[in-house]
Formats: structure tokens, sequence, C-alpha cells
């Protein structure tokens, strides 16, 4: 028999696509999961097989409708608790809450620490998710989590500008890190953006830091595109301050709301906007010419596999030495 045998994989319907593709890099087949809506709206999920004694992973993004996708995975990993699986792994690609990472103002809830107990006692053994917005989510969680990161994908596909008139552009400090080794990695200048958020969609670029002092082209990198905001000011900080006129506008997770696709494919300067697959990126929106959608099956998948053979996953965490 295969090691893989007792590895058995689920999904909700935020992301299909990106689950079958998964199970392809892994080897094993989508399990059957059945969806319902009662009339009176509420959701009856059923998981199309047995799964006792099976290591289980569960795959669901939290995007749009968040609440009906975060009580499908909540939903899904009760059954499978309830069904006597051996564990349970709920693999979260997009979580989209990690926004809600503190109380910075009266009254409000730190949303992402009380979606992190939810999953918990729901019964998830482990959590595998991808580029958190705030890495200090992490430390919601008191079961293991693996925070894995997509910029292996972004170092291969944007190799084709290693060394040319290049910069690579963070719109604020809160994803410089990343931006600066994928930099070291492509050997181009960083810039960082000094972003200032005047509400959810209102941002203001108040200054531009960094080494270049002109560049040919601006790669405008952050781990999400929403409402495509930081991405506007950050692109005009960068053609007034630095006389930059072609743009890259790159992200993890390309949540794209309010038709931000369109809007700024339209954008004068904008050559190419390349998101991954972490949400659903419907057909039309893959079909614009300058939407490119990279795949992170392999880099799931792979640390599912890992997790389901009790090997390190260390290497998915960073592309870059720790040494550097």
């Amino acid at each position: 028999m295969s090691n893989l045998d007792d590895l058995f994989v689920f999904t909700g319907q935020s992301n299909p696509r990106l689950a079958r593709a998964i199970c392809e890099y892994v080897g094993v087949p989508l399990r059957t999961t059945l969806h319902r809506r009662f009339s009176n709206d509420n959701l009856w999920i059923q998981l199309g097989e047995s799964v006792r004694g099976k290591d289980v992973y569960i795959i669901q993004s939290l995007s749009e409708p968040v609440n009906d996708y975060l009580m499908q995975l909540l939903m899904m990993i009760d059954v499978a608790r309830g069904g006597d699986a051996r564990r349970v792994t709920a693999v979260i690609p997009y979580f989209s809450y990690a926004r809600s990472d503190k109380k910075d103002a009266p009254r409000v809830c730190i949303t992402a620490r009380l979606v992190a107990d939810l999953i918990e006692k729901s019964g998830a053994d482990r959590v595998i998710t991808m580029t958190l917005h705030s890495p200090q989510v992490h430390g919601f969680f008191s079961i293991p989590l693996d925070h894995l990161t997509s910029q292996s994908a972004f170092v291969n596909y944007f190799e084709k500008y290693k060394g040319t008139d290049t910069v690579l552009v963070s719109p604020d400090v809160g994803y410089a890190k990343e931006v600066v080794h994928l930099a070291r990695e492509l050997n181009i200048p960083v810039a960082i953006g000094n972003k200032v958020r005047l509400g959810d969609t209102n941002v203001k670029i108040e200054s531009i830091l960094g080494s270049a002092k002109s560049a040919e082209l601006a790669i405008i990198m952050d781990d999400e595109i929403a409402t495509g905001g930081s991405m506007v000011k950050t692109a005009d900080a960068m053609r007034e301050i630095m006389g930059v006129e072609r743009f890259i506008l790159a992200c993890t997770h390309g949540v794209l709301t309010n038709d931000a696709a369109h809007t700024l494919s339209r954008i004068e300067g904008v050559e190419e906007i390349v998101v991954t697959d972490t949400v659903h990126i419907p057909e039309e929106t893959r079909e614009l010419e300058k939407i490119t959608v990279l795949s992170l099956a392999d880099i799931l998948g792979e640390g599912i596999v890992r997790n389901h053979k009790g090997e390190s996953v260390g290497a998915l965490f960073t592309f870059w030495s720790e040494d550097d």
C-alpha cells in the first residue's frame, strides 16, 4: 500500500480549482463533499466518505463570502473530528481575518484571534496557511501552524528581471522584509513606501525610502490586493518621486474587490498584474490581457505531503538563507 493511502483531502466551495490542483500534485483524489442550503439559510454539509482513522486535510480559503466559507470550514472540521479521523488539518490558503490582529479602537474585536479559537474548538489539530497579512496571527493559535511563503513562485516568475533597471517596491514597512529578500534574490534595488491608511479604501503614500534614485520599471508588491488603493497611490508616488512610468503590480492574495482587476488594468503605465490562486480568480478575470495567475498548488501540496509523512516543512517557510 502507498503511504498516501490514508491521506484524504476535502474542500469547501471557496476554491475547488486550487484544491484539485493540490490533489494532482500530491497524487491523491479530491474526496467528495456534499453541500446544501436549507430554506432558512442554514448550511448542511456531509463528507462523502468515511474518515475513520484517516489523515484528513480540508482546503478552504476565507474569501468572499467570508463568513459562509468560514462556517463551511468549521463544519467540515467538526464532521471529520466526529467521524474519528486520526488527524484533521485545516489548509487555509487565504486567511482574510489576519488584518484584524489588534485592538486599534475602543470596543472592537480582535477577530483574527477569535477565528483562531473557533478553528481550534471545531477540532483542528493543525493549520497550514499562506502569507498572513500580520505574522503575529501565528501566535493566536495554540495548535501547530505552518505559515508558508509564496515567494519562491515570485522569484521564479520575476527571474527575467534579474539585474535589470527595475526596482522592487513595498507600499509600506509591513511587507518590507519579504520585499527586501526578494529584491536580493533578483539583484535589483528596493524601495519602501511610507503609507498612512486613512480608511478601508483610502491610503496616502507620504514618501518613498530606498537605495534607488530612478528606474525604468517598478514591481510593486504586497501580500494582497483588495480595492487596489495602495497600489494606485504607490504607483503615483513612484511616478512623481522617481520618474517611473512602467509598473507591474503583484501580490499573493488577489482578492480584487469592486472590479479592481479592470480598474487597475486601465491605469496608465500598468503592464501586468501578477497574483496567485490562493483566492479563486473568476474566468472573466483570468482572461484579462494584463492578468497573470501563478499557482501555489505545489507549495501547499508539498506542505501537505511533508506533514503527512512527518517531515520538516522548514524549507517552505522561506526561500532565502536565514544567514543572509
